[in-house]
């Protein structure tokens, strides 16, 4: 597995400080983040999850704790919208430039509004897809969230 991907090189270009972190991806897991988390040894909480999404049919990307779902109206919410809805695997794929399974919010094929969940920021450390199956990022989230230009907001149901 490559440890070079358009996630990672957007983030060493930007300056962010992370490390990278592999685990045995299962295509079968219910949950993909919940499988990343215990892979790796961590905190559900701590291993969050990048999702493509809309607001008044605009997409935006999210990302939340892999063991929370999203509450749409606090979505639609926190992008100043009126509704969202959850983006089709394939309309993600083409927009992100990644496969579902390893959306990266960094290094996107079109960098869009994102929103990361407040309480994520409580932790000193996160994961976040590193742009492949089975890659991750570690780093700090509020080093996420300047890197990603995005805001905080409540987004979990």
């Amino acid at each position: 597995m490559s440890k070079t991907t358009r996630a990672t090189q957007a983030l060493a270009k930007s300056g962010t400080s992370f490390t990278v972190h592999t685990y045995d991806y299962d295509p079968t897991a219910d949950r993909v983040g919940i499988q990343a988390a215990e892979a790796l040894g961590e905190d559900p909480a701590r291993v969050l999850k990048t999702l493509m999404a809309e607001v008044d049919g605009k997409p935006v990307c999210v990302i939340v704790p892999s063991d929370c779902e999203v509450s749409m109206k606090k979505l639609a919410s926190a992008f100043k919208g009126k509704a969202a809805n959850m983006m089709k695997p394939a309309d993600a794929e083409r927009l992100t430039g990644f496969v579902v399974g390893g959306i990266s919010p960094f290094g996107q094929k079109k960098q869009v509004p994102t929103a990361i969940e407040e309480a994520a920021l409580v932790h000193e450390a996160v994961y976040i897809n590193g742009g492949q199956r089975g890659l991750q990022v570690r780093l700090a989230p509020r080093d996420a969230l300047a890197a990603l230009e995005a805001i905080s907001a409540p987004v979990i149901a």
